[in-house]
């Protein structure tokens, strides 16, 4: 399911697990107004008003992210290309609260602003309570073009689909990251090819990935720094894959000059048959000369 954002409104289902301080009804109208509030925020590119209904945990997410990107916090936050939408049209379909966390399932049509003509899918909104507060935590789109069937379903009604893992809170608040104090200096990224395997990988103890039957780059929060670097991992079979696949793992440097090319300080590959450490270390160095090529000077 294709990861997205956001959405939250009046009571459909809600799970025998509630707040002790307001009955159901209440803290679902709470939880519709926390999300609009934070919708309003970035509507109107309030950086306070953003904080404020934003959880701890997802602004330290997205402020690593963004300085380990070289962009500005928190002005950068509001450079996303849509909006989030309103869900004043969007029909409830299950609310539940499980512990400190809490998810939303919304079903219709929804309009990010970027034009055609939208059809009936699932936006899923979660949460997190800080202290005595909930906050918005983040949210996810489900395209359901390739399950006609379940939305026919979830046209009449039938709520069956959402009983699945992926629409019940966890009930366990996401543990806190290692907040970087500022922009890094260099911008790397983590290339990982690995069909049929699981990859999960942590560079300068910092930044934790997972890869799971993908070819895929993530930004490394914390970025590359000068001299010697490190990038621990893990590999196993995905039950079903193919353990003979290939597998690469490559670090990228990204460089700011213009016209010049990511430099490739580290590559790891398996070829076809082959058979991976199931778990080690990588390094790489940063030169002056690769900082040259990175920065122009």
């Amino acid at each position: 399911m294709k990861r997205l954002i956001l959405v939250l409104g009046m009571l459909a289902m809600v799970s025998p697990a509630r707040s002790q301080e307001m009955g159901a009804a209440q803290l679902v109208g709470h939880l519709r107004t926390i999300y609009d509030s934070w919708r309003t925020a970035m509507v109107k590119k309030d950086a306070v008003k953003w904080k404020r209904f934003t959880s701890q945990t997802k602004q330290i997410n997205v402020r690593n992210r963004l300085w380990s990107e070289r962009r500005p916090f928190p002005n950068a936050i509001f450079a996303a290309p849509v909006a989030p939408p309103s869900i004043a049209n969007l029909k409830a379909m299950s609310v539940r609260i499980q512990g400190k966390t809490a998810k939303t399932v919304y079903f219709g049509k929804v309009d990010f602003g970027i034009g055609g003509d939208p059809t009936d899918n699932l936006f899923v909104i979660s949460y997190e309570k800080d202290g005595q507060s909930w906050k918005y935590h983040g949210g996810e789109f489900v395209n359901l073009g390739a399950l006609p069937d379940v939305r026919k379903q979830l046209q009449a009604g039938d709520k069956t689909f959402l009983k699945g893992k992926d629409f019940q809170p966890s009930g366990v608040v996401e543990p806190a990251p290692i907040a970087i104090r500022g922009p890094v200096k260099y911008i790397a990224k983590a290339y990982v090819y690995c069909p049929g395997r699981e990859v999960k990988l942590l560079v300068n103890k910092t930044s934790p990935h997972l890869f799971q039957n993908t070819k895929r780059a993530d930004v490394i929060i914390g970025g590359a720094k000068d001299g010697l670097n490190e990038m621990q991992f893990s590999i196993k079979d995905i039950p079903g894959g193919d353990p003979k696949a290939p597998i690469t793992l490559r670090i990228y440097l990204m460089s700011e000059v213009d016209g010049m090319k990511p430099l490739k300080p580290l590559e790891y590959q398996i070829e076809d048959g082959a058979k991976p450490k199931a778990s080690g270390t990588l390094n790489f160095i940063v030169t002056p000369e690769m900082a040259v090529k990175l920065k122009g000077k």
